[in-house]
């Protein structure tokens, strides 16, 4: 017998569920409400409706309320996609934020069910607080790196990676998950059950299906002392692989934008996480404020030399400090819109903009001649880089999308865009420049962050990716989840389909 509660909650959500039927058969034919990226602010898309289920049930009820009106869905959380892969135009957009409880903490297994609109701070507030007092404590092994405010179903969509020095991508980490389909059916996925929609949905960009719940592997949580000093790229692989052999777990390099002329000594800030003994005190971390942060991107703007200086002796500040496993994965966000008033306020610079991402992968023994190479055309094509970052990843043998084929060295380019069409035409062609790079190294680059990649260099990165689209359409033959990023490479491997 249900609670007092339960009713409740049950018959608000079938009385909400109700009202948004009506409204898809409606009556009442508001006009569509814009969205946009919080990061690129590069796709505003105009979709029908926004609904923002809070149980499963209700996620059915929608999708059946959109096919009986034929309409697309569209899914998102957080809204930090940069690919357009979240919205789609005219769509049904499900907003997955509302569906963001703890169902179940397993604490001799290490496993944490959720559902999937959670986003990352409040799991790891849940985990503190769950476990508040006790000796040893679960937490999470990763999480996506440069964001917090992500939905556990958007890190899914896009087989999101961390700083780990030996780590897969997220899918690693995945126990299993609960999709609602196309059909409104439920299904229960993992490596034994539906094993293929497991492979398809993890880095499926939301064309598979809504997750709904997921359940994640949980790590011991530790202490870790923060390791920091500053070296010329050249020697990075013999140092990660130093680092590696001595224990640390965690790390990555910031390098300098800082690229007027050929130097076989351009630095980075080389920064790894090694354990400690639990019993370590932390003391007072020397953090940077939110308006340090923003003088250090307008720096970054204006003159990248003293940026990197500025950061780097920042970074050489803080070693030695002593971290919790999960914590120092957490970045906080600076709004983009304060950036752009600051670059107004300090800069005086008021033309609208911000910066996309390209994330490229070549094996390590080809990262010093990519980043020649690379080095070469940020100088000739004047490439406008904010900052960079080079990280590290092992084998993904499991999702089906696959960015991660084989061990790699992750090269992030922030590069800065103007909001006017050809601010953002000559970012596209930087942006395929480096990624043609890659691939002439033999290596990829993530789906995630923009559409501007050319057909051949789609094709080349991802060998399986036509397969991708003809398995969208087995497993959603009327189309019902849709989005930009879906239309786009449709239509661009149309005459393949």
């Amino acid at each position: 017998m249900k609670t007092r509660r339960q009713f409740l909650r049950s018959t608000v959500g079938a009385a909400a569920a109700l009202a948004v039927t009506a409204r898809l058969h409606g009556a009442d034919e508001q006009p569509g409400m814009e969205l946009n990226d919080v990061q690129s602010q590069l796709n505003a898309t105009r979709v029908h409706q926004v609904v923002r289920p809070t149980t499963m049930d209700q996620v059915a009820e929608v999708l059946a309320a959109a096919a009986k009106d034929n309409r697309a869905v569209s899914v998102a959380g957080g809204r930090h996609a940069m690919g357009g892969q979240q919205f789609g135009s005219d769509t049904l957009h499900l907003d997955l934020t509302g569906m963001s409880r703890v169902l179940k903490l397993d604490r001799e297994k290490g496993r944490i069910e959720v559902e999937a609109g959670i986003q990352w701070p409040e799991l790891l507030t849940y985990l503190h607080k769950e476990q508040a007092g006790q000796a040893s404590a679960w937490s999470i092994r990763q999480k996506q790196t440069g964001v917090d405010r992500v939905t556990m179903a958007g890190t899914l969509s896009a087989n999101a990676h961390a700083r780990g020095l030996k780590f897969k991508p997220i899918i690693d980490d995945v126990e299993s998950f609960v999709l609602v389909d196309a059909a409104g059916k439920t299904q229960a996925c993992s490596r034994t059950s539906n094993p293929e929609l497991f492979r398809l949905a993890i880095g499926g960009y939301g064309l598979f299906g809504v997750i709904t719940q997921v359940r994640l592997r949980l790590v011991k949580r530790q202490k870790m002392e923060r390791v920091v000093k500053v070296i010329p790229l050249r020697d990075l692989i013999d140092n990660v692989q130093q680092r590696i052999a001595d224990g640390f777990v965690y790390g990555d390099c910031q390098y300098s934008t800082d690229i007027d002329a050929e130097s076989p000594e351009h630095p980075g800030v080389f920064s790894c996480y090694r354990p400690v003994a639990n019993d370590v005190p932390i003391p007072e971390n020397r953090k940077l404020s939110e308006e340090d942060w923003t003088k250090l991107y307008v720096l970054a703007r204006t003159d990248k030399k003293k940026a990197f200086a500025a950061y780097a002796g920042h970074y050489l500040k803080t070693n030695g400090q002593i971290y919790w496993s999960d914590l120092h994965q957490v970045a906080g966000l600076l709004d983009v819109r304060n950036l752009q008033e600051a670059l107004v306020r300090y800069a005086g610079q008021t033309e609208k903009g911000s910066e996309m991402i390209t994330e490229v992968y070549v094996r390590r023994d080809n990262l010093a001649p990519f980043l020649r190479a690379a080095r070469k055309d940020i100088l000739d094509h004047q490439i406008d880089l904010t900052y960079g970052t080079i990280r590290f990843i092992e084998k993904d043998e499991e999702s089906f999308l696959a960015w991660a084929k084989e061990q790699s060295v992750c090269v992030l380019c922030n590069l800065h865009v103007v909001h006017t069409a050809a601010g953002k035409e000559k970012a596209a062609a930087d942006l395929r420049r480096l990624i043609g790079r890659a691939i002439e190294f033999g290596g990829r680059y993530f789906l995630t962050y923009h559409r501007w990649a050319t057909h051949d260099q789609v094709q080349a990165a991802n060998p399986q990716f036509v397969e991708f689209l003809k398995l969208k359409k087995k497993y959603d033959p009327s189309e019902r989840f849709q989005s930009e990023w879906y239309r786009h490479y449709r239509k661009l491997f149309g005459d393949q389909l």
